[in-house]
C-alpha cells in the first residue's frame, strides 16, 4: 500500500494519461470505423477498394510498427504534433479497421429488404445507411465494439515507449526509486481493471437499452 500512498501523484498521472488515450483514440476510433464501414459497402468500387487496403493493411500491421511509423514517420513530411497526438492517430486508426469489420458484420445482420426499400421511396445510399441500416446494425454489435475498445484501453501502454504519460510508463519512474516490482505493477494492474471495468459497465448498458434482445 506504501508504493500507492506515497507516489500518488505519479499513479495519478498515468492514470489519466491512459483514460485520455482511450478517450481520444476511441473516439477516433469509432468516427473512422464507421466511415471505413461505409465505404466498404458503398456502391462506388473506389470506395470500398480503399476501405478494404485501409482494413488489410492496418490488421495486418503489428500496432508497435504503427507507432514507429506515425511517431518517425509523419514528422519527415512536415507534420509535427505532440506525442500524444500521434499515439491518438495511431491508436484510433488501428482500433478502426477492427470496428469497420464489427459494423461491417452488423450491417450483414440487416435484412437487404430493408436497404431495397428505403431506396424504393427515393432515399439516396448514405441516407438509407445513415437513418436505416448502420442503426440496426449497431444496436448488434454492441458488445463486440465494448470488447474492442477494452483491447484499445490495454494497447495504449505502447504509448508509454514512446514519450507518452501512460499508466504502464509509470513503473520506470518507480524502479528507478526502489520501490518493489511486484507491487508496483499490481497497482498498475488495479488500473488498468478499473478502466476496462468502466468501458465494460458503460457498454453493458447500452446493451441493455439499446442492444437486440437474445
Amino acid at each position: 500500500m506504501d508504493v500507492l500512498v506515497q507516489n500518488f501523484s505519479t499513479y495519478a498521472e498515468g492514470f489519466l494519461g491512459t483514460v485520455e488515450l482511450t478517450v481520444w483514440s476511441s473516439l477516433l476510433a469509432l468516427v473512422l470505423g464507421f466511415l471505413m464501414a461505409s465505404f466498404r459497402v458503398a456502391p462506388v468500387g473506389s470506395f470500398r477498394v480503399f476501405g478494404t487496403v485501409w482494413v488489410n493493411v492496418l490488421r495486418n500491421t503489428p500496432l508497435t510498427l504503427l507507432f514507429f511509423a506515425v511517431m518517425l514517420g509523419l514528422p519527415r513530411f512536415g507534420l509535427v504534433l505532440p506525442f500524444e497526438v500521434f499515439a491518438v492517430l495511431a491508436l484510433g486508426c488501428y482500433t478502426s479497421a477492427f470496428i469497420c469489420e464489427v459494423l461491417r458484420s452488423g450491417i450483414n445482420t440487416v435484412p437487404t429488404g430493408q436497404g431495397e426499400a428505403a431506396r424504393s421511396l427515393g432515399m439516396s445510399f448514405g441516407q438509407t445507411l445513415g437513418t436505416v441500416v448502420l442503426p440496426q446494425a449497431f444496436r448488434s454489435v454492441i458488445p463486440p465494439i465494448g470488447s474492442t475498445l477494452i483491447a484499445l484501453a490495454k494497447n495504449s501502454a505502447i504509448a508509454g515507449a514512446f514519450s507518452v504519460t501512460e499508466l504502464l510508463g509509470t513503473y520506470k519512474t518507480l524502479s528507478e526509486l526502489g520501490y518493489s516490482i511486484i507491487w508496483t505493477f499490481f497497482w498498475i494492474a488495479v488500473g488498468y481493471l478499473i478502466i476496462t471495468l468502466s468501458i465494460s459497465a458503460l457498454f453493458n448498458v447500452l446493451e441493455k437499452r439499446y442492444g437486440v434482445p437474445r
